[in-house]
Formats: C-alpha cells, structure tokens, sequence
C-alpha cells in the first residue's frame, strides 16, 4: 500500500528535498496534505504536482491568493493555525513536521496525539516542549523518526540495539562558517557571512544558528528527549568535513558512526521508508578521495552558545524554552542589522538570567512562556539598540 504523507513546511529546505524524494517514488506515495507559511506560489505548485487534497497557507491573508492559485486543480484550500492543525491531523499517516521555529510545536503535537507517524525536523518543538511531546506519543502510540541528520544517524547506529548498552552519544558539529575566526572577526560578521555554511545548504536562520552552534546546543536537548539520557552523556565534537553526522558509544568500548554525504534527503529518507529503505539521488560518498577526517573540541570561550544550552538543559523545561526563545529573537535582530553576531549568545544569556521559567505542564503553558520570552528579548533588542 502507498504510504500517505503530509509535509508541514513544504516550501523550506526540509519540505522540498522530503518532495523531491515523493515525486521521484509516486508509485510509493500519496500526498494528503502540504503547508507553507507565505510561499503562495511554490506551495500551491506542489500541490498541483502532486495531487495534494489539501494545500495550508499559515498567512490567513493570502487565503485568496492560495485558492485562486488552486483554481481548478481539485485541492482545497485553507489558511491559518487551526488549518494547520487540520493538515497535522488529517488521514496521513506519515507527517514530515518542518515548519521553523516554535510555530510548528501546535501541529506537531496534533499529529503526534493523533498517533502518526512524524518525521521530526522541528527541532525547536523538541526543545520547547520535549517532555509533553514524548508523554503524548507514549500516550497515542505515535512513532517519533527524527530527520536531523546528527539525531537521525545515532537512531541508525541504535537499530537493533538496547538503550541500556550505551554509554554516550556523540554529536558531531561542522564548526560552521566562522570555526577558525577570532572573537574580534566574528564581531563584524555580516548576515551573508554567516548564512555562508561551508558544508549545508540550510535555510538563513538554522545557518546562523550552525555559525554560533546553537544550533549544535539545540540538538543537545533533543537527543536529551529523543533518546532519554542525562546531559554529562551526550558529548559534542567539532568535525569539519560533516562526513560522521554522529556517533554512539556502548559500554563494552564500541563505538559506531554513520558516514554519509552532507544531503538531506539520506535522513529524510530514511524516516520516509522506515522500517525499510529507499534508494536517492545523493552523491556516495568515497573515503579515498576524503582521505583524512579531522576531529576537535568546541571552543566554548568563542562559541559560548554551546555552553548555555546545556545550562539550560540542566536548568529544567523552562530554561530551555527560554533559551530558545531568546534565541530566535535574537537571530532575527542579527539578520536584520539591529545587533551583531556575538551579541546573539550576549541576548541569550542575559535572558536565561534574568527571566524566572517554571516548567509547563501544557503545550499552552509552553507558547504562553515562549510568548512572554520573545516580548521580553525584543525589548532588550530595543533597548542595546539605542
């Protein structure tokens, strides 16, 4: 039987190399469902491409312009939150959860209480909210892949294996952009500097986030949720050629790592087929022609988001909601001028410092303090700006 599948965030990076793999494999798949945020246009072309019944513009205000761009194509059109919702929930049983940001924990919690099948690349929903997304699949029996390719290569490396055998996970991190700058260098880095990644091609807030690994610090906390184990057992190494994407150590002293080339669609794929595999288009890998693969520390005086994820982490729920909060406001200030690169981490950490986060006990309890977060960290935008 075909698998069917809804993509939310069908336009981003994530959404499109997950259709690329679709449309290359119709006879396995049926498309039910795509979301976008704003992107009218490439949105409503997927749906046309692949037949999708439903086609969710989360912009309530382009809903005219989705549904006169579907005219005719037999998809139905729809706009906003409980849209989205219903895209989540809808007669998929596979969902690829790729919307940026914590917009995309509402849907991914439907999808997951309606006992899907979701393909995480929502890291921010993970961090947020891990605990209450990890209850709820217990709850409705939903099978949570994760797509990251860090998180996706340690769930390759565990198949067939018992979590009580492992000792350690081991994160890998390319270093991003500015991996060999001085503080001083990073200080005038530019938006387009940083957005620059050396090995992936992201989308511009994931990649700032790569250049001041935060992102790596994010993953910290979803491999924490993800796999169950305590912050002093997931490690961070810095590896440059993103050959490794990660690594787990057992207690016997063996250690394995997943190799592939530095494209999406392995991951993704991997999660579409699963339990099985799927063939892609992607460039095989030749270790001879690598020859060498290079490992390190993270610098955390220079890289000090690193550091002040795991503080979070250990600081409970709430903590890390903040953290992420902070973050995305301060990533945005970034890309647009208003403050500079290392005052990206400055922003994080004065917040986690000075707001008092008490663990949510609901998804609501979460996006309120998510809300009061950005409200806050906008302020001290305005206010380093004057």
């Amino acid at each position: 039987m075909k698998r069917r599948i809804a993509i939310l965030g069908a336009t981003g990076s994530v959404g499109r190399s997950t259709l690329d793999l679709v449309e290359r494999s119709p006879e396995r798949f049926d498309v039910v469902a795509l979301t976008a945020r704003r992107n009218v246009e490439a949105l409503a072309a997927a749906a046309r491409r692949t037949g999708a019944s439903l086609a969710v513009i989360a912009d309530p205000g382009q809903f005219e312009d989705l549904r006169r761009a579907l005219d005719g194509s037999g998809c139905r059109a729809a706009a906003g939150p409980e849209a989205l919702v219903e895209a989540a929930a809808s007669d998929a049983d596979w969902v690829m959860a790729a919307i940026v940001g914590c917009a995309g924990l509402v849907p991914t919690m439907a999808a997951i209480e309606a006992g899907k099948t979701v393909a995480l690349a929502n890291k921010e929903a993970l961090v947020t909210a891990g605990s209450l997304m990890m209850d709820a699949a217990d709850r409705s029996g939903a099978n949570l892949l994760p797509v990251d390719s860090e998180h996706n290569a340690i769930f390759q490396c565990l198949a067939g294996s018992r979590l009580a055998d492992v000792s350690r996970l081991v994160l890998t991190a390319s270093g991003g952009p500015f991996r060999e700058l001085s503080v001083e260098e990073m200080r005038v880095a530019t938006p387009e500097q940083a957005i620059a990644h050396p090995r992936w091609s992201m989308g511009a807030k994931i990649s700032v986030d790569s250049a001041t690994l935060m992102n790596k610090g994010l993953e910290l906390i979803e491999a924490h949720h993800l796999f169950g184990l305590p912050s002093d057992r997931i490690d961070v190494v810095v590896h440059p050629q993103s050959v490794v994407h990660s690594l787990v150590e057992f207690v016997d002293g063996s250690l394995l790592a997943q190799l592939g080339s530095a494209d999406m669609r392995i991951p993704i794929a991997y999660t579409l087929a699963w339990p099985e595999r799927m063939e892609t288009p992607s460039e095989r890998l030749s270790l001879a022609d690598i020859a060498r693969l290079d490992f390190g520390r993270p610098d955390l005086d220079r890289f000090p988001a690193l550091r002040l994820a795991r503080e979070a982490l250990e600081g409970g729920a709430g903590k890390a909601i903040v953290l992420n909060g902070a973050n995305e406001v301060a990533v945005e200030a970034f890309l647009r001028r208003e403050i500079g690169f290392c005052d990206i981490s400055r922003l994080v950490e004065d917040a986690l410092g000075k707001f008092d986060a008490p663990a949510p006990a609901s998804v609501e309890e979460v996006v309120a303090l998510d809300g009061e977060t950005r409200e806050r960290a906008s302020l001290m935008v305005s206010e380093s700006c004057c």
